[in-house]
């Protein structure tokens, strides 16, 4: 069965590493080839230049995207439309089974490991030196950019703070900071134009930012408005503006986001955003409008939603001629949170469709992400491809799409999809290796259809006894680990005592990836 539907039954054999190839349901790749030719060549001035756009979701698992699992509780009408309108990866990979690394990595193209493991905590500072970025590159290229929604990539609140430095557990209080002040360290020190959102949703401070400044002042201490009723609050104590609610960040970074487009039809610059969904991470807090609309409880309405924010970015790129010249790329930071588990057995949906693993984990349902890609005149509508691909490989694609060479040593980890967008079948795969990690001293190393766990860290998943059971899981993890994912999709069967020779290769291929000569 090619793999093109995610379900949970065992009858479900992905094609992973069988072709490497795209499959291509409509128009010819010669042509798209020829469009994109002409794209961003030296004759033609700025303008001519796709527009760029990024839709990242939070915490949405890879069977969360409904034309990918037929048993899903959610409906996603507008990601399933985009899918059908261009090319729908099945075996991408984000840098990290945590958001903070795969952000950095995202806007990066270098593999987080390289640097850092963790997430950026409350009034962390950034995670950024001088890396070359996405949105530097599109910058220097004569592009508008624009980062609208959640950032989490750290910002210079030092440059602010008037008060003592509390903990985590104690929360910053209002008086710690000097709000009137610009915060350093943002998107705008990054090659953003321009940034609106609130930085981390359940993270202080809660308040309004537009570049490098708070647009609310927050007054008073934390508590969740309206208290959510799936998942926990997953608020940190910290400052908040007074009347602030939970529920209203995700309509009004999209109201901005749409309004943000739609001010550049009258423009001569093309035009970039990234788009960071604050959903549907914790705190699960749909909008009234789509309460009770799904059959996954409160987290698929969130999803939902979310789909209903994909749709409403669509509508503005139609709306005001953005459609054809305009690179859409939808994917997700990580795994689903392990709240999913009691979704299976509360309603029948599994956010992680047939994978093990979910958020954090080295296992494939922590890293392996939805992901579209949507480009009228260059993709073919309708592609589903099955190659192995990053997102770390996003930066030098879409420098390859607008002829930007990239400075030595940029994106280092990185390769460009290009032809596969345009419908091209390689002889040999584009990416033959990719690094999973997310803590330190865990990774494991994934080629052709075999991945290789190295867990040193004893950081292993929190997986109820029952869904172990249930699903055939061993319930006593190995620190060592070798899966064939073509014919094991679910990481059941530890094949290291079969396939010693295979492990060992792996094993000093991976070694050979973290300790370069």
């Amino acid at each position: 069965m090619r793999y093109d539907a995610m379900t949970a039954r065992s009858k479900w054999r992905p094609a992973v590493g069988r072709t490497r190839r795209c499959f291509l349901k409509s128009v010819a790749a010669s042509a798209a080839a020829g469009v994109l030719g002409r794209l961003g060549s030296a004759t033609e001035s700025v303008r001519s230049l796709p527009n760029i756009v990024i839709v990242y979701a939070d915490d949405m698992g890879y069977g969360d995207l409904a034309i990918q699992n037929p048993d899903s509780r959610i409906p996603t009408p507008h990601l399933d439309q985009l899918a059908r309108e261009g090319i729908r990866f099945t075996d991408a990979h984000s840098s990290s089974g945590i958001c903070t690394p795969s952000r950095y990595s995202l806007l990066t193209g270098r593999y987080h490991w390289r640097k850092f493991h963790g997430i950026v905590n409350s009034f962390d500072g950034p995670v950024f030196d001088d890396e070359y970025t996405l949105p530097k590159m599109l910058q220097q290229a004569g592009y508008r950019t624009a980062c609208i929604g959640k950032w989490h990539l750290g910002w210079d609140w030092e440059a602010i703070r008037i008060g003592e430095r509390r903990s985590e557990r104690e929360g910053a209080r209002p008086q710690d900071y000097d709000w009137s002040r610009p915060v350093p360290g943002g998107p705008n020190d990054q090659g953003f134009d321009y940034y609106f959102g609130d930085d981390v949703p359940n993270f202080p401070p809660y308040a309004w930012i537009e570049n490098d400044r708070l647009q609310t002042t927050p007054t008073e201490m934390y508590a969740p408005n309206p208290v959510p009723e799936e998942g926990g609050h997953e608020g940190r104590p910290g400052p908040m503006t007074q009347g602030w609610r939970l529920d209203a960040v995700m309509p009004r970074l999209t109201e901005r986001a749409t309004a943000w487009i739609a001010a550049q039809k009258e423009a001569e610059q093309p035009f970039f955003l990234y788009f960071p969904w604050t959903s549907p991470h914790t705190p699960i807090v749909p909008a009234p409008e789509f309460q009770g609309r799904t059959e996954a409880g409160p987290y698929g309405d969130f999803v939902y939603q979310s789909d209903w924010c994909m749709g409403e970015i669509l509508r503005a790129l139609d709306e005001n001629g953005f459609r054809d010249n305009t690179l859409v790329i939808f994917s997700s930071d990580n795994g689903p949170e392990h709240y999913a588990y009691d979704r299976v057995r509360n309603t029948g949906h599994r956010s992680m469709g047939a994978l093990r693993g979910l958020k954090r984990d080295i296992y494939e349902g922590g890293h392996r992400v939805p992901t579209i890609m949507r480009w009228p005149r260059v993709i073919p509508a309708g592609s589903v491809c099955d190659a192995l691909v990053s997102q770390v490989d996003i930066l030098p694609t879409i420098a390859a799409a607008i002829n930007k060479e990239l400075p030595e040593g940029a994106a280092e980890d990185g390769y460009d999809l290009l032809p596969l967008l345009q419908g091209a079948t390689p002889r040999e795969p584009i990416r033959t290796v990719h690094i999973h990690n997310t803590f330190a001293n865990r990774y494991a190393i994934r080629q052709g259809d075999w991945v290789f766990i190295n867990d040193a860290s004893g950081a292993h998943s929190r997986v109820p006894a029952w869904y172990d059971e249930e699903n055939g899981y061993d319930p006593n993890p190995h620190d060592t680990a070798l899966y064939n994912l073509r014919e094991d999709i679910s990481q059941r069967h530890n094949l290291l005592m079969e396939y010693p020779d295979k492990a060992n290769e792996l094993s000093q291929l991976l070694q050979d990836h973290l300790n370069p000569k």
